[in-house]
């Protein structure tokens, strides 16, 4: 299993799973099967209307070519790094670098799709996926871009569920973090053990503003001890009371 970090631009690290090379390839059936489901109905709507004249049958040939060539490149940008197979393994891509990706990204890996993909009947994207340590095709490499799985576990530590131990005598502060979600969660426990692991300023000041966006969004006016206390309640709070 291969991880990779980000850093956002408030400078927390987020770190995510790697989709690998069995989520993309499936991710590429399931798009080409909507590309032949699509091709089949443009065919039948077609010959309905026109009579399967020539002219009809150009034109039809003229659509699946743009659905074929355009259909990952328009998904992608439309949809916020996601393909209809992306959606359905819930993979997505995303810049290395942090940040959104660009129309020109997303332009860059649709244009070496040829080499990675077709013409090298996907050998070439196969090989790189796997190799590489964050595993770029070449059209990730060009955009700075990886593919990974969109919803990643929270993963508890030991401490963490020592925590829990006493689970039926521990009564939650915050019943406000309910409301948030496991990507919240995830962020709050990467920013506490980036804070530990690295204790500068750069990470000091993550915690200041994640402290700051978390009171706002449960509603939060004032907390009991220091900030990365604090966190540490809300995580606390939100697995119990979600799980």
């Amino acid at each position: 299993m291969k991880n990779i970090e980000i850093i956002t631009t408030q400078n927390v690290v987020l770190q995510y799973e790697l989709a690998g090379l069995k989520d993309r390839a499936l991710a590429f059936l399931i798009d080409s099967l909507c590309i032949v489901i699509g091709f089949s109905i443009l065919v039948t709507i077609g010959t309905i209307f026109t009579g399967g004249s020539e002219e009809s049958a150009a034109v039809m040939v003229f659509f699946v070519m743009g659905m074929f060539m355009f259909y990952s490149l328009a998904f992608e940008t439309l949809n916020n790094g996601q393909s209809i197979g992306k959606m359905a393994l819930r993979i997505q891509v995303i810049k290395v670098a942090g940040g959104k990706i660009t129309f020109s990204d997303y332009v860059a890996r649709w244009v070496f799709r040829l080499i990675d993909i077709y013409f090298s009947l996907g050998a070439i994207a196969s090989i790189l996926v796997v190799s590489s340590g964050k595993g770029q095709r070449i059209g990730d490499v060009v955009a700075n871009t990886a593919v990974v799985k969109k919803v990643s576990k929270l993963n508890l530590t030991l401490p963490d569920l020592l925590a829990l131990h006493e689970r039926k005598t521990y009564t939650p502060k915050y019943l406000q973090a309910r409301k948030l979600h496991e990507e919240d969660a995830l962020l709050i426990k990467s920013a506490i053990d980036r804070y530990r692991k690295f204790d500068n300023e750069s990470h000091e000041e993550a915690i200041q503003l994640l402290t700051a966006r978390i009171k706002e969004v449960l509603g939060i006016d004032a907390h009991e001890g220091d900030q990365v206390r604090f966190l540490q309640t809300v995580l606390q709070d939100y697995i119990i009371l979600s799980r």
